[in-house]
């Protein structure tokens, strides 16, 4: 069962709380309030740009006020706005006929992710495999007049799609498609005529940068008939992509210091699963106790408490509940990129992300201990009673990463992964509100313990590539900018001592090619980033201030 508490009764119970350091069962069940309202199904798993979200947004900015925070979002408010590509739909005309065949979306064909929209009457152009490996010698579209014309192309290769084709760089469909339209295709037709290759998905993704035109796949056998040379094509695809607007909520505690610390935490879920569920089903409710509605239930005891503590005194407050954190860091990397305080003031930044499973034997990860050499009073810290294992990377898949990107010191508290991890099963019952207590605790004995220190000095650490994952036998080295919708992938981070830098790349360089493969997207850059191996040389093709500069990367 999930409990449903109502607004003003969470709110009344909170009000005079301002007014005094709360005891640690106060504390503690403050904290449970919080969670068990963020964490209802009432909200729908909060997922950035709904109605979900903004009602947590709402319940965040009533608890800030409260507390006494000054509004530090846009125009003098709580909140600061910012928009992101939202999940893509099909509009309501999709008309193709083949031939003297009318096919039925869904049933006989569908527009793959990367398609455009657009209407076309063509005829059809054989293609092979849509393969151009100047290297291999082999060019399918050779002696082929593709202008104007609907390119029709195997999802296959001439040796297979497997780890270990020859033709493993030119697999992705996106980049074959992309070459017959730079080559004048005013369409493209996918189909699959080897019985050992998956068809291709038909989900359509926010983040997949569509191609000018628009490109499908027809399902089944039907292109043995249909698939020839010069048979008419009347092709409408219709893609609806809609932009969305998510709110971070930005509170300022003032001391009236000249610098300023950053505890932050996200809000946003993963609603009824999103791209990043690994729940296999029905859509379900995913009301992310743990992640992360411990984690702002977490920063708003912090503000409650340092509101009061007059060891905190030396520095200002500023509480952010990030959105979109789940879709790529969205929420943070606005923030740092439109500061509502100078960045230049701040001192460091606490980032709470999955802070409500402490286990018995209470171990909590750290992550970002080598972003100043202040840090190395984390495990001198007592308070709470906790076991500190610390990392030292500044780069890692939370919020902490946008603020080290831009040169400031950047810790994660973090108490561990679970089974329920991006599933419907992570609900508050499961919380251990006993140790969100001791986090707390020990937070606020770290923030006075560094009262003395003034301004931390900054540390660049050595990074994984956060684009990385156990399929890559190489890292490029770099962050990418998981807010740019451009064609490319742009360089948001360069990891010190990694192929990136070594090769003298930069921070706002968009990466579009490497070796033979077109990157159009995130999912183009993983996919390229796949066919290298240790030891490996090959040219990466940036955009630079507007201008083309190549680069030979050794991996």
């Amino acid at each position: 069962m999930h409990r449903t508490f109502p607004l003003a009764l969470l709110l009344l119970a909170s009000a005079p709380m301002h007014a005094q350091l709360l005891g640690d069962q106060e504390a503690r069940d403050q904290m449970k309030y919080d969670v068990q309202y963020l964490a209802s199904d009432l909200l729908e798993g909060r997922e950035a740009g709904t109605k979900g979200e903004r009602m947590a947004g709402d319940y965040i900015v009533q608890k800030m006020a409260s507390i006494g925070l000054m509004p530090y979002g846009d125009s003098a408010t709580y909140r600061q706005a910012f928009t992101f590509a939202a999940q893509p739909r099909l509009g309501d005309k999709q008309v193709f006929q083949l031939g003297r065949e009318r096919l039925a979306i869904n049933e006989h064909y569908h527009p793959l992710p990367f398609s455009g929209s657009g209407a076309v009457l063509s005829t059809v152009v054989r293609c092979g495999y849509g393969i151009h490996a100047p290297e291999l010698d082999r060019n399918d579209f050779a002696d082929l007049d593709l202008k104007g014309k609907c390119a029709a192309i195997a999802v296959g290769s001439p040796d297979g799609i497997h780890p270990h084709s020859k033709f493993l760089a030119y697999h992705d469909l996106q980049a074959r498609a992309a070459k017959a339209v730079e080559l004048g295709a005013a369409c493209v037709l996918f189909y699959n005529d080897d019985k050992a290759v998956e068809d291709p998905a038909s989900t359509l993704r926010a983040k997949a940068q569509p191609l000018p035109v628009p490109v499908v796949f027809l399902k089944g056998d039907r292109h043995v008939e249909l698939v020839r040379d010069g048979n008419p094509v009347s092709l409408t695809v219709t893609i609806d992509r809609p932009t969305s607007t998510a709110h971070n909520v930005v509170g300022l505690l003032d001391n009236g210091k000249p610098h300023v610390v950053v505890i932050g935490a996200h809000y946003d879920h993963l609603g009824l699963g999103d791209e990043g569920s690994l729940h296999r089903g029905e859509p379900a409710i995913h009301n992310g106790a743990d992640d992360n509605a411990s984690g702002v239930a977490v920063m708003l005891q912090l503000a409650r408490d340092l509101a009061e503590l007059d060891e905190a005194r030396a520095n200002d407050y500023l509480f952010i509940a990030f959105s979109g954190e789940e879709k790529g860091l969205f929420g943070s990397n606005y923030w740092t990129k439109h500061p509502t305080v100078p960045l230049a003031e701040l001192n460091y930044m606490i980032n709470l992300d999955m802070v409500g499973r402490l286990e018995a034997d209470s171990s909590i990860g750290i992550n970002g201990a080598g972003t100043s050499p202040a840090w190395a009073e984390l495990p001198r810290v007592q308070a709470g009673a906790l076991k500190v294992r610390t990392t030292t990377s500044g780069i890692g898949p939370s919020d902490h990463t946008s603020f080290y990107l831009q040169g400031i010191p950047a810790i994660h508290f973090f108490t561990g992964t679970h089974g329920d991890y991006h599933k419907p099963g992570d609900d508050e019952e499961k919380i251990n509100y006993d140790g969100m207590l001791r986090v707390t605790r020990y937070i606020e004995s770290l923030i006075t313990t560094l009262n003395d220190d003034g301004k931390l000095a900054f540390t660049k650490t050595q990074d994984a590539d956060s684009a990385s994952t156990p399929r890559f036998k190489v890292t490029l080295g770099v962050v990418p900018d998981y807010m740019y919708d451009g064609k490319g992938m742009r360089i948001d981070g360069v990891s010190e001592g990694k192929p990136a830098a070594a090769a003298g790349l930069k921070a706002g360089d968009v990466v579009v090619r490497m070796g033979a493969l077109e990157v159009g997207d995130m999912m183009g850059y993983m996919k390229a980033l796949g066919q290298f191996k240790k030891g490996d040389t090959a040219p990466v093709t940036v955009l630079r201030d507007g201008q083309e500069v190549m680069v030979d990367v050794t991996f």
